[in-house]
């Protein structure tokens, strides 16, 4: 079996980690940790971003090794757009906890006192102990107003009667109109609760702090917190209770909660309807990306089945679908300021690619016939463009790649070959699902084998010793991305790809360098990587290296969500990413490929270590399901559900397809 030393070796790396992670799971839910695990004695520092339809927020916090924590609150509000009316311009203020008008107690300013344990499940969550006080500070978004809501739950610790005042004049600044694209705003944080409030020993009381913006003479909000938290967790609940995971490893359980809820918060209420936002320091807000949007996230939203996150897959395509043209000219990479604009500075990246790849999918898994009529003339256009790209070699030539010429991208690139390769069978099944003419779902399917074969002859390379890919002609250096053709099932080369992979050459404790020889590395390469390892067959190398990357990211130094890259932007929670996690075990482990509005292939893949996985309350295909997977001796035995009834129940080897139609 390829790389059985490799495993070993991970195995005793991943024994070790848990011993030093900063982090672990909390039983009642979430990640926990004390301020000794935390600090190791001296000061830890970390941001982790949030979002709701109305505002977005990056919290960076620092505690240091007394246990003090402070707070760097940068607020976004994606549809207060500043003067220069592009991808980064939504208003954004910095709101740190040095600045904050304090509480007092009995007369006296409250200073934080030392932090004794630290939660994140949605929210980031401390507890810290002052003179006659211990105060629970909870950091969260509103679900649906434009301000971030800081709530403290604050507890009389002493033997005595206390009065807390909670400081009642708001600081409230006017922003000019000369700043901003069409009027004056206004950034506002108070406290809420505001007044004297008389505590016996051992009471307690709920205030807390709103940070928001709005137009000039537009009312200000005035949040309750309360409500606030409790619809916030009920938002994160009612993810929880879909498309639920176990898969037989905690970590890997926990960070797909979190990986559900980073993809799902980021959907913005926009003039341009619900768009999904990647985020990130680069306030990628009101925004749509034909990578992030198109390819990554939206394919996994009808599997969530969260219903903004599906609408807002719909407006990507249908605004995507207005930059169709008669002269075959390449989409916008981007669509910014709420669909008031494009970003086209990377030429073509594979963008028609991107998206016939993403809306074949996405319209197949939400089992609805007027979607699939809805983004077919857009999936249909699209692969028209990939075909007249078509190089004399046979394979799809793109000006640059999603990395947008950070690294080289030649005149092809696998991943665009690739991605055209999928979407045209993917778009085979959508047109025979839509009745389509005969020959659009043969000619499809002709071209796709066509591809496959020039994927192989142009980018295959064979140096004596292993049969993998170049990223493009002429590199001779690894690539992460060789993984792409694993995750499209073209898997001519795969044990070899999966040992290159995997090797020190390219894996390091963060996951795959985007190049051999360099520092930096893109989650988004990595999980794409896990998912083409499960599904080119190799479940305990998979379950292994994702076990890995899921410590690193759930519990180690910068918690507790996927990435975008190293060294830009500062390690950034893009939301995306988060969406292409979960397809390593929707699309993975568990193996559905959509081929109809009620129909898929499933190829699940159980490692050794693990004798049974399930994913309850899928809603893909228009319908909640579960699957189940367990061990049968040498085989695989696979149970569909609906409505708590078994629709498909059949044992057969590891690797083997399944072939279900849901009633």
């Amino acid at each position: 079996m390829v790389g059985l030393c490799i495993l070993a070796a991970w195995t005793l790396i991943l024994e070790t980690q848990s011993l030093t992670s900063r982090w672990e799971i909390d039983p009642a839910g979430g990640i926990c940790t004390t301020l000794a695990r935390l600090t190791r004695n001296r000061a830890h520092s970390d941001h982790l971003e949030m979002g709701g339809k109305s505002v977005n927020a990056i919290v960076s916090w620092k505690v240091d090794a007394a246990g003090v924590v402070t707070v760097d609150r940068l607020v976004r509000w994606p549809t207060l757009r500043t003067k220069k009316d592009d991808t980064h311009s939504s208003l954004s203020v910095h709101f740190e906890s040095a600045n904050d008008s304090p509480l007092q107690i009995d007369g006296r300013a409250y200073k934080s006192g030392p932090a004794t344990t630290f939660r994140i499940n949605g929210m980031l969550e401390w507890t810290e102990i002052g003179p006659d006080v211990s105060v629970k500070r909870t950091v969260f978004p509103s679900v649906g107003s434009p301000c971030l809501i800081e709530r403290w739950h604050v507890t009389n610790t002493s033997q005595k009667p206390i009065n807390v005042d909670v400081p009642v004049q708001p600081s409230e600044i006017l922003l000019p109109k000369e700043q901003f694209a069409w009027a004056a705003h206004r950034t506002r944080s108070e406290w809420i609760g505001a007044g004297r409030h008389r505590l016996m020993p051992g009471e307690s009381i709920v205030t807390g702090m709103s940070f928001s913006a709005r137009e000039d003479g537009q009312p200000a909000v005035f949040p309750d917190v309360d409500a606030e938290w409790s619809a916030r967790s009920s938002f994160f609940a009612s993810l929880q209770s879909s498309l639920s995971l176990k898969s037989g490893d905690p970590v890997v359980d926990q960070l797909f909660e979190f990986s559900k809820l980073r993809a799902a918060e980021n959907v913005l209420a926009t003039r341009g309807g619900l768009m999904h936002a990647p985020g990130g320091f680069n306030k990628y807000l009101a925004a749509l990306w034909c990578n992030d949007q198109n390819e990554y996230v939206s394919p996994f939203f009808p599997y969530l089945g969260n219903d903004a996150g599906n609408e807002s897959a719909r407006n990507a395509y249908a605004w995507f679908a207005k930059y169709m043209n008669p002269e075959y000219k390449h989409l916008p990479s981007s669509i910014v300021a709420e669909g008031r604009g494009t970003w086209q500075g990377a030429g073509d990246r594979g963008d028609a690619a991107m998206t016939a790849y993403g809306a074949a999918r996405w319209a197949l898994a939400t089992g609805d016939p007027a979607m699939g009529r809805e983004v077919w003339p857009l999936i249909e256009w699209c692969l028209e463009y990939c075909e007249r790209q078509k190089t004399p070699e046979g394979v799809i030539a793109s000006d640059s790649d999603e990395l947008e010429g950070r690294f080289s991208s030649g005149k092809t690139n696998l991943a665009t070959s690739c991605l055209t390769y999928d979407a045209l069978i993917s778009a085979a099944y959508l047109a025979e699902a839509l009745d389509q003419p005969g020959k659009t779902d043969g000619v499809y399917r002709e071209r796709a084998k066509k591809l496959r074969e020039a994927i192989n002859r142009v980018f295959g390379t064979d140096d004596g010793m292993f049969k993998t890919y170049r990223y493009h002609e002429g590199l001779e250096k690894l690539r992460s991305w060789i993984c792409i053709p694993l995750v499209m099932d073209i898997h001519d080369r795969a044990n070899d790809t999966v040992k290159k992979l995997l090797s020190k050459e390219l894996w390091t404790e963060n996951g795959l360098l985007t190049e051999v020889g360099t520092s930096t590395y893109w989650d988004r390469s990595t999980l794409y990587a896990l998912r083409g390892v499960y599904r080119a067959n190799f479940p305990d190398l998979a379950s292994t290296y994702l076990r890995n990357y899921a410590e690193s990211r759930l519990l180690g130094d910068h918690v507790p969500y996927c990435q975008e890259a190293y060294p830009e932007q500062n390690q950034s929670h893009l939301s995306a990413e988060s969406g292409l996690y979960c397809r390593i075990l929707t699309e993975g482990a568990f193996g559905i490929r959509p081929t109809g509005f009620d129909s898929f292939r499933l190829k699940p893949q159980l490692p050794q270590s693990i004798a049974k996985m399930s994913l309850k309350n899928i809603r893909a295909f228009g319908r909640s399901w579960d699957c189940l997977v367990r061990r049968d001796r040498k085989n695989l035995e696979v149970r569909i559900l609906t409505g708590g009834k078994e629709c498909y129940r059949r044992s057969l080897p590891p690797g083997s397809e399944h072939e279900i139609r849901l009633p």
